[in-house]
């Protein structure tokens, strides 16, 4: 029987990546999205195309009302669900320094980003913990370990994701929940194609291992693997997808002149 896997923010970019990653290696997925109903849709179609199963289904994951109804559709349709991926961009960050960041900006992002996380994984732990088993990834950052550069929203909004995702495995690892969070670098994307240009870009891909930036593929693949059951001895961790970044230049903050 296939996995029933959902994969939120899924209509586009990376959340759309690991959808399709995850549809090729034999898991039914559910295609969410908020607003972007035809690009979800052809998400959907790619699966297909490549041989995998998949749906669509519309939800705001910060709405409780919404995120009920989601769990509700997929469990009155497929009895389980098996794996969830919290890939929705649900606070985009804003990137300046205290002096420039207004408290309205600051608490929009962190709330948004934790609600995000917080809805989604309390509805889905009931059927996780009642079939005594589950996989829970949710999509991190490594601005959670680097200060500066204007990451202090987006910085502060990772690490409390990071914070959260471990009190989850500790609470639901002997339900048989296994919880992973995937972290990547800077990662080629409709939402940051604006910012990751010119000299950014090339710095970006010069001291990477692979000499060139983060595609969404690549972290769809590392997800792929967080996936996988035999990984669940892992829960409660962080996989790093940066390109070597951190070994090889220290990160952001920590660059060699």
């Amino acid at each position: 029987m296939k996995p029933t896997t959902l994969v939120t923010g899924a209509a586009r970019g990376l959340g759309a990546a690991i959808a399709r990653r995850l549809g090729t290696r034999g898991h039914h997925v559910i295609v969410n999205y908020r607003t972007g109903e035809a690009e979800a849709a052809a998400t959907v179609r790619a699966i297909e195309a490549a041989g995998g199963s998949a749906t669509s289904a519309g939800a705001d994951v910060t709405d409780p009302a919404a995120v009920d109804e989601l769990i509700g559709g997929i469990l009155a349709t497929h009895g389980r669900i098996d794996t969830v991926v919290a890939a929705a961009n649900t606070a985009p960050p804003p990137f300046a320094a205290l002096t420039d960041l207004s408290w309205a900006d600051f608490a929009a992002k962190v709330t948004g980003e934790l609600a995000g996380a917080f809805h989604i994984t309390k509805r889905a732990l009931v059927p996780m913990r009642a079939q005594g088993a589950g996989r829970i990834i949710y999509i991190g950052s490594t601005a959670a370990d680097y200060a500066g550069e204007g990451r202090l929203a987006h910085g502060t909004a990772k690490s409390a994701l990071a914070t959260f995702a471990r009190h989850i495995a500790a609470e639901s690892a002997r339900d048989g929940v296994s919880v992973l969070v995937v972290a990547p670098g800077a990662v080629r994307t409709p939402a940051t194609a604006k910012v990751l240009t010119g000299e950014r870009g090339a710095l970006l891909a010069r001291e990477s291992v692979l000499g060139r930036m983060l595609e969404p593929d690549d972290v769809a693949a590392a997800v792929a693997l967080a996936a996988d059951p035999a990984l669940g001895v892992a829960t409660g961790t962080t996989l790093r997808v940066d390109g070597g970044w951190s070994v090889l230049v220290g990160g952001p903050a920590g660059r060699p002149a």
